[in-house]
């Protein structure tokens, strides 16, 4: 099975070089970062890589998610999403794409809080958020989830089925509690992560970022749980 992986980017020069030649060619077919509004040399230093780079102006991460969904190639089978900052461990990306090459799962999805975590990699409201969300979650469909990991694989047929609609923070969520309430086969597996490479987080970097991550995934939950089905 074919499997494409998207890497949404914004002002990570620093960094996107090493992350997109850390996905194990034996693995991956392509792979495709998003440059999302970069104002550096993130979508250069990204294609001499080897990476497809592929421009989304419009900034907001689920529309990076969607661009890349978008230009996958017609023969993409599995899609495996990844930060671009160098948390996320690409050496890792078999664990998430065997278990749906061998067709046991259509989504497998890591969980940070279960890894190896270096320290300073995840902030407390991180940690708490995740394990929230799969408390609220398994209450809503009966699955188990422990994080909002972004590191994440999923058959491309039924992500394309889920109708995703999220622009910005919530798009992770949205997946997570769209396949379930679909039901999908969805297995979650530890996965390590890192204190990201350079830069400094929008979301966890600064309270206000943080403040506007969690409006927006407080607004996704309370719009896809009780949207009609």
């Amino acid at each position: 099975m074919r499997v494409s992986v998207i890497i949404p980017a914004l002002n990570e020069e620093e960094t996107i070089a090493d992350v997109v030649r850390g996905v194990p060619p034996a693995t991956a077919n392509e792979v495709i970062v998003v440059d999302n509004g970069s104002e550096d040399r993130t979508a250069e230093r990204a294609s001499s890589a080897g990476a497809r780079v592929v421009e989304e102006t419009r900034q907001g991460y689920g529309r990076a998610c969607a661009a890349g969904v978008q230009a996958l190639s017609p023969d993409c089978e599995i899609v495996v999403f990844l930060d671009g900052d160098g948390s996320d461990c690409p050496e890792l990306m078999d664990h998430l794409v065997e278990p749906i090459k061998q067709r046991l799962y259509d989504f497998v999805i890591g969980s940070r809080t279960r890894g190896r975590r270096e320290p300073g990699s995840l902030n407390l409201q991180q940690v708490f958020a995740g394990r929230a969300a799969g408390l609220f979650l398994r209450a809503l469909y009966g699955v188990r989830y422990t994080d909002m990991c972004p590191f994440r694989a999923i058959r491309r047929e039924a992500l394309e089925s889920l109708g995703m609609r999220e622009q910005t923070y919530g798009w992770n969520l949205e997946m997570q509690m769209r396949s379930a309430r679909a039901g999908l086969r969805i297995l979650e597996v530890p996965v390590n992560h890192r204190r990201r490479a350079g830069g400094e987080s929008k979301v966890s970097g600064t309270l206000r970022g943080t403040s506007m991550a969690g409006a927006r995934i407080l607004a996704t939950l309370a719009r896809v749980a009780t949207e009609r089905r």
